[in-house]
């Protein structure tokens, strides 16, 4: 019996060089001998050339291979299961090039959505994000945007558009400004004291209620008032500070009331500390600011010596601040410059209000000798 025996090795290359039984015997024939297969490959089996990517040269040697390869008889099952195995080798090796390659070329790629997307592709490319130019003027320079509500002044850095607007309108028009009113001078006392429970923007928020409860901040009235009413549970005063800060309100009213028939007034006392003159800081950037300085120190040392309570350094200073003793604005902020004009502008009143007073007093010694003079000068003629 002359049967087809199977071939045991599923290798390419064994099946060249060992001889199979082909139709007309058991004879080994030569690749060389054998025709090329004439029929066409089939699309799937289509070489990748047709379409001009480097892929499809990679592949077209596998395709060769392919095409190249005797022709069995239809029959013989190990010939098939052969020719599959070819074709799934050279599927595989066209995927993994083709991997490869596509990984080089989409270095500048994103794959954020999981597709590859090359860079050469026009489709995906991002935007440029352009800034819009500000609007050049006729002599060539740059023009600035304008300036957008009051806010577009340049002030101090704790200053911001999200700050509250009576801290803001606190800062642009009486942070700093030198004041001489006993009433404003123990109102920024009375504010500056309430610091350790409530932030600016909570006092001055409820500024109103203060000046009625404390009756417009007059020392002499303030310190004449029922102490323990006031204090008492659900009187308005209770609403807005702590016992003994109300405590310390009436208590520093009295001292101030004391301080005024000793020097005349609480200004000339507090003001006598800085010989008259705001101090002005200079600072740059806001970690200069101090919480307190060696002033305030000794301001605070006479305050309590006199009977004042919650009068600490850091009290004061922040009194000294708003009342315009020392200049804290940053030399950026446009009301540095108001504040020291505000103070010189004062300091010549003040000078006209004291030659005022003289003269009012009487003539004064100069007067008197050069009148004398004059007179004996008169006599001897």
């Amino acid at each position: 019996m002359s049967g087809a025996p199977r071939v045991r090795s599923m290798n390419v290359a064994d099946s060249e060089t060992r001889p199979v039984l082909g139709p007309t015997g058991n004879k080994a024939s030569s690749l060389s001998a054998r025709k090329p297969s004439s029929k066409p490959l089939r699309k799937k089996d289509r070489s990748p050339d047709e379409f001009g990517t480097p892929e499809g040269k990679k592949a077209s040697q596998f395709a060769t291979v392919t095409s190249s390869s005797p022709q069995l008889h239809p029959t013989n099952g190990s010939s098939v299961l052969r020719r599959h195995e070819q074709l799934l080798h050279s599927n595989s090796s066209l995927n993994a090039s083709c991997s490869s390659d596509a990984s080089t070329e989409s270095f500048h790629s994103r794959a954020s959505t999981g597709r590859l997307i090359r860079s050469s592709s026009v489709g995906y490319r991002r935007k440029p994000v352009v800034s819009e130019p500000r609007s050049v003027v006729s002599d060539g320079s740059l023009d600035s945007p304008p300036p957008l509500g009051p806010q577009a002044k340049k002030t101090c850095a704790w200053v911001t558009p999200n700050t509250e607007p009576c801290y803001a309108a606190f800062h642009d028009e009486e942070w700093g400004v030198p004041v001489h009113d006993d009433r404003k001078l123990f109102e920024l006392l009375v504010l500056s004291s309430t610091l350790s429970e409530l932030a600016w923007p909570a006092i001055l928020s409820k500024r109103h209620t203060f000046r009625e409860v404390f009756a417009d901040f007059d020392p002499l009235a303030v310190s004449k008032m029922n102490e323990k009413k006031m204090v008492a549970p659900g009187s308005a005063a209770s609403s807005l500070l702590s016992e003994l800060k109300l405590r310390a309100i009436f208590e520093n009213a009295r001292q101030i009331t004391k301080v005024i028939e000793e020097f005349g007034s609480f200004d000339k006392y507090m003001w006598s500390f800085v010989n008259h003159k705001p101090i002005i800081s200079k600072f740059r950037y806001p970690r200069q600011v101090p919480v307190k300085s060696p002033k305030a120190d000794v301001i605070s040392k006479d305050l309590v010596r006199r009977g004042f309570r919650s009068v600490g350094p850091s009290v004061i200073y922040s009194f000294m601040q708003a009342a315009g003793l020392t200049n804290d604005h940053l030399i950026s902020c446009f009301r540095f410059q108001v504040c020291i004009s505000a103070a010189e502008g004062k300091e010549e009143a003040r000078a006209t209000e004291s030659s005022l007073d003289e003269k009012a007093d009487g003539p004064s010694e100069r007067e008197l000798s050069t009148a004398m003079d004059e007179l004996d000068f008169s006599e001897e003629l």
